[in-house]
């Protein structure tokens, strides 16, 4: 099923990005200096990260496969569900100490990162985030496979609607692109 992008909205609508409404493929071009980090360790809060998704009230599966050309340290795509600016979890692919890595960040008032190497070639992953309750489940997979291996088991506040979609930053960098396919929000 191809994703229809017609119902949603940018928060920090980056500079260059398309959709194609027949494959369901979307391209975005992570503005120079963006991010999504609040306070711990480096003292500091961003939120210029550009997330495009759809507000739901409850639980919810998105899922979305992604390449990128990850080139400065802290590049970032992926998923994202998002209550407001200090409520947040972030989950995909970053470039960290000259490497890809998966990575997820869980925000509520400070952030909490943690990331893992892949475990085999990362160059195309699928992650999905599926909002249980009061539980966000991050599970992965690499070139092609499903999203089955368990990334991140989180707390996320519990019926409260949150804006759930794709996502990229690049913090340190000039900008990278990102190719997000199968795309699914249910």
């Amino acid at each position: 099923m191809t994703q229809d992008f017609s119902d949603w909205q940018w928060i920090n609508e980056p500079a260059k990005w398309s959709a194609d409404a027949a494959t369901g493929e979307l391209r975005v071009t992570a503005d120079a200096r963006t991010d999504l980090w609040r306070v711990t360790h480096y003292g500091y809060t961003y939120d210029t990260a550009h997330i495009f998704g759809r507000t739901l009230p409850g639980d919810l599966r998105l899922t979305a496969t992604l390449e990128a050309a990850y080139a400065e340290q802290y590049d970032q795509a992926g998923v994202a569900l998002r209550v407001d600016d200090a409520n947040w979890i972030k989950a995909g692919v970053e470039y960290v100490d000259g490497g890809v890595k998966l990575s997820t960040v869980v925000t509520r008032d400070f952030s909490d990162w943690s990331v893992t190497p892949a475990v085999g070639p990362a160059e195309v992953v699928t992650i999905e985030l599926e909002r249980e309750g009061d539980t966000v489940i991050v599970r992965y997979g690499l070139d092609g496979a499903e999203p089955s291996v368990l990334l991140r088991l989180a707390y996320f506040p519990p019926q409260v609607p949150a804006l759930a979609g794709v996502m990229c930053a690049a913090p340190e960098g000039g900008g990278f692109e990102t190719r997000f396919t199968s795309v699914s929000l249910t």
